[in-house]
C-alpha cells in the first residue's frame, strides 16, 4: 500500500521533469531563425523590384523601386509561451465498525464484529500549452531605404532606349518626314 509522501514526490517529480528552460529555448531559437528568414525574404524581394520589368506604355523599362514601391519588412514583436500544468493528489480513508450481538436459552450468547478499512488514492496530472507570436510591418532599414532611393535614381537617370519610328546614325538622331514651310525651295 503507497504511503502519501510516495505520491507526494512523484507529483514534484512530474512538475520537475517539465522541460520549461527547454521550451524558453527553443522559443527563443525559433523566433530568432524566423526572423532571419522573414528578413532574407525581404531583401530578396528587394532585389527583385530592382529588376526593370515594367513598361508604362512609352517603351521605357522601369523598377517598382523606381515607381516608388519599397519591400515590406516584419518583425516579431512579441512571442508568448504559456504553459499551465495541473496536479491533483486525493487520498480517501474510510473505517468503519459495526457490531451485533444475540442471546438465546441456556446461556449461549453469540456476538459478531464488522470491521471495514479502505484507503484510496488518486493522481492526476493535466498539461497545456501554447505559442502565439505577433508579427508587425515596418518600412525598409534606414540604410537600405536610402541605397533603395540611389538606386531608383539612378534607374530614372538613364537614358531611354531609342523609339522604333526613329533611326541612329553616326550619334546623331534623324527623324523621317520633315515638312518646311514657306514659299519655295530651290535646288
Amino acid at each position: 500500500m503507497p504511503n502519501n509522501t510516495t505520491q507526494g514526490q512523484r507529483a514534484l517529480m512530474t512538475v520537475l521533469d517539465t522541460p520549461l528552460p527547454d521550451l524558453v529555448r527553443r522559443l527563443g531559437l525559433a523566433v530568432a531563425e524566423a526572423q532571419q528568414a522573414l528578413d532574407v525574404n525581404s531583401l530578396t524581394i528587394a532585389q527583385r523590384m530592382a529588376e526593370p520589368n515594367v513598361d508604362l506604355g512609352d517603351g521605357r523599362m522601369r523598377s517598382l523601386l523606381g515607381l516608388g514601391f519599397t519591400p515590406t519588412f516584419y518583425a516579431f514583436s512579441e512571442a508568448t509561451l504559456e504553459a499551465k500544468l495541473t496536479f491533483t493528489i486525493r487520498e480517501s480513508t474510510e473505517f468503519s465498525v459495526g457490531a451485533s450481538a444475540s442471546g438465546g436459552y441456556a446461556g449461549i450468547f453469540s456476538a459478531s464484529v464488522n470491521a471495514e478499512y479502505s484507503r484510496k488514492y488518486g493522481f492526476e496530472v493535466q498539461g497545456s500549452s501554447s505559442i502565439a507570436a505577433r508579427l508587425v510591418s515596418l518600412p525598409p532599414p534606414a540604410r537600405l531605404h536610402q541605397l533603395l532611393n540611389e538606386i531608383a535614381a539612378s534607374q530614372e537617370a538613364s537614358p531611354a532606349p531609342a523609339s522604333s519610328g526613329s533611326s541612329s546614325s553616326g550619334g546623331s538622331t534623324t527623324t523621317s518626314g520633315s515638312t518646311s514651310s514657306g514659299g519655295s525651295t530651290s535646288a
